[in-house]
């Protein structure tokens, strides 16, 4: 879930979402590469982030992560050709769930989670028996992503579980909420900025100095084997 800050606009207070990029990087470890505090976010405002990036010599992208908003998607295939949309597994069961009574959900859920562990491509067989049993919204919703959720099979087997969802931006995300809870409302969008930036730039020091994120040694032989660019990354948007 996006973090939401109340922020004075004249003489009234608005919510604005923040919009966190974050990336690994070729040697493994992870950096957090923008943010936006916006009153709206479309495929225009995300094309234009996504060429403040390459601007700054981000290059190489081969798979971006996000929730299901379409204006990353469009932005992506026009921004980083030859980069995999992956759409995070967990805001997929999200989308799934919002089509579904509750009542549903102890038998559909678990042959949806059965298929998101390297069988995506059993989701059609499953949409199909969501249909069947006469939940057409959601089965439309499985179908409709089913090709969107496999795209991190592409890379090493161990880091799938790593480059299937967008949980390395939910912890700077619970951060900024808890900060910004903390200050309430923001007198100005730049003072809210201020708060989120100077939280990232401790998390981003933290990311680069700690542990590797993931072992590239096995990418690496990947690569070379299929002749993949040089310069891998891997973009988590939420």
């Amino acid at each position: 879930m996006r973090p939401i800050c109340e922020v004075r606009n004249g003489c009234r207070y608005v919510n604005q979402a923040v919009l966190l990029i974050v990336g690994i990087r070729e040697d493994g470890y992870r950096e957090i590469l923008g943010i936006k505090v916006v009153d709206r976010e479309d495929e225009g405002f995300w094309s234009s982030l996504f060429d403040d990036l390459q601007a700054r010599e981000l290059r190489g992208v081969q798979l971006v992560i996000s929730d299901g908003h379409k204006g990353i998607q469009n932005a992506v295939i026009h921004k980083f050709p030859g980069a995999s949309w992956q759409f995070c597994h967990v805001h997929y069961l999200r989308a799934i769930m919002k089509n579904l009574p509750k009542k549903a959900y102890p038998v559909v859920i678990p042959m949806v989670k059965k298929c998101l562990n390297g069988n995506e491509e059993m989701l059609g067989d499953v949409a199909c028996e969501v249909e069947r049993l006469g939940y057409s919204k959601a089965a439309a919703t499985i179908e409709q992503f089913m090709f969107d959720v496999g795209n991190y099979r592409a890379f090493p087997k161990k880091h799938w579980k790593r480059i299937r969802t967008t949980n390395m931006v939910e912890r700077v995300n619970a951060e900024i909420k808890r900060r910004g809870k903390v200050v309430g409302a923001f007198p100005s969008q730049d003072s809210a900025i201020r708060l989120i930036v100077s939280v990232m730039m401790d998390i981003n020091e933290e990311w680069i100095t700690g542990k590797r994120y993931l072992d590239m040694s096995e990418f690496e032989e990947q690569r070379l084997e299929s002749r993949l660019p040089n310069c891998p990354a891997k973009i988590g948007v939420k």
